[in-house]
């Protein structure tokens, strides 16, 4: 005899299990894809869900890992091509809006019509989108170009051990730190401050806390078309003097050529009080293997100065699909980017050590566990970033800005003269690109 009861639930059974398909069901079979993907400290994390990727689907991903250095010119190359041989490109921030005016992109509800991301992604201050009326990112009124594997935010990083033996509680402002690095540091075995200081992207980017935090901009209002440079203000003088002081006073000789690596070196090594640095660099300090303070080093918001507020600028990176594809491949990009954005997939990519773009991840029980400690920083953090760029000169102003930070930095101009020669350099691309646009007075030199 059938047991009808026995049989309903198993009807029941069935039906949930169709309508509610696996991550790895959901993918379905693909045509092959490469990445183009840039060696960071969160690679090891992407590259461990990319495994499980192709372990679950049986679709298989080819991983181009490229130095930061030379990420930009290859995804130039690419999309620019008949055919590029990446079905995704990974962009820095500062680049995205280069691709997105230029059409090299391909929307994605254009590859799946109706195709949103779930309401508990992490959009980085929207620099996932473009508003092309505005010509600038913004979620009201554009489209959605991308999905980030990152929000790489700063956080502080400090010694838990030495500030508590020290009975110093975690640095909140910029005169904690300086009083810290006064109390504790002996150069050269323990420098009480680090972050990047060379020429380039690194010191712009290290530069941005401050000059939020000071309530500083590089121009007025680009989103409503106002692009008078502010960046030589009375304001962004005082968070370069205070980041010059910092660097120069609590760091080492050489940290006009301080990099990424360079830092974090210094931190796993026990040479570093603090390290002001991105999110993803926590899993080397973690790791016994290559840190000897892991389990000692904490992390807390950005710190502010005084009156100010916390500046965190949103160093995020974007997963895009080349638009010179054959709709296959699109398919097939997109195909891993909602398989990436999945919940349980973001969990194991925060435990295999890369930092997900999911609140509900960020706000599980991972949370409460020491290994995470990170997240309550970096979701502080998040509720702050700030978006620096956001137009498509973006990438013409960096480079410009982290020459002249760097000059102030090493002494080969003053602060305000720095300050002044980037104005005037940033406010000629303005003019040539035919922006709205203006300059400050001149900072007294």
């Amino acid at each position: 005899m059938v047991n009808c009861k026995a049989a309903s639930l198993l009807t029941i059974a069935l039906a949930v299990m169709w309508h509610a398909p696996t991550a790895a069901q959901a993918a379905g079979k693909e045509v092959p894809i490469t990445i183009e993907i840039n060696s960071s400290p969160w690679y090891a994390g992407f590259e461990a869900v990319v495994d499980r990727y192709e372990k679950e689907t049986g679709n298989k991903v080819n991983l181009d890992v490229t130095p930061f250095n030379g990420m930009l010119q290859k995804a130039r190359d690419a999309v620019r091509g008949s055919e590029s041989p990446y079905d995704l490109v990974n962009l820095d921030t500062g680049w995205t809006i280069e691709f997105y005016e230029g059409g090299f992109l391909r929307p994605l509800a254009e590859i799946e019509p109706g195709f949103t991301l779930p309401p508990e992604a992490l959009t980085c201050g929207d620099s996932n989108y473009w508003n092309a009326a505005k010509r600038f990112r913004a979620a009201e009124g554009g489209v959605l170009m991308a999905v980030h594997p990152n929000c790489n935010t700063h956080v502080l990083y400090y010694r838990k051990d030495l500030f508590d033996k020290a009975g110093l509680a975690a640095p909140s402002s910029y005169d904690d730190l300086f009083a810290a690095c006064s109390k504790l540091q002996n150069k050269p075995a323990l420098y009480g401050f680090v972050t990047r200081g060379e020429r380039g992207d690194g010191i712009r980017y290290d530069w941005s806390p401050f000059m939020l935090g000071y309530g500083a901009s590089i121009v007025a209002n680009p989103e409503d078309g106002d692009y008078s440079v502010t960046v030589n203000s009375p304001k962004a003088l005082a968070a370069l003097a205070t980041f010059k002081k910092l660097l120069t006073e609590c760091g080492p000789a050489n940290v006009g050529s301080l990099g990424q690596a360079d830092m974090i070196q210094l931190m796993a090594t026990g040479k570093a009080l603090t390290m002001q640095a991105v999110i993803a660099a926590r899993a080397n300090l973690e790791d016994p293997t290559k840190s000897v303070v892991a389990g000692k080093v904490a992390t807390v918001i950005d710190p502010a100065p005084a009156g100010g507020a916390h500046g965190v600028a949103s160093g995020d990176w974007s997963l895009g699909v080349p638009k010179n594809l054959p709709p296959e491949r699109q398919k097939a990009a997109l195909a891993f980017l909602k398989w990436f954005i999945g919940k349980d997939v973001q969990r194991a990519y925060a435990e295999a050590g890369g930092i997900p773009v999911r609140s509900d991840v960020l706000g599980s029980d991972l949370a409460q566990q020491p290994k995470f400690q990170w997240m309550a920083a970096y979701n502080d953090s998040m509720k702050v970033a700030q978006q620096v760029f956001g137009y498509s000169e973006a990438a013409e102003v960096e480079q410009i800005l982290g020459l002249r930070l760097n000059q102030a930095l090493i002494g080969e101009l003053t602060p305000a003269a720095a300050l002044n020669s980037a104005a005037r350099d940033i406010h000629d691309i303005f003019v040539r690109t035919g922006r709205k646009t203006g300059m400050l007075p001149p900072l007294a030199e």
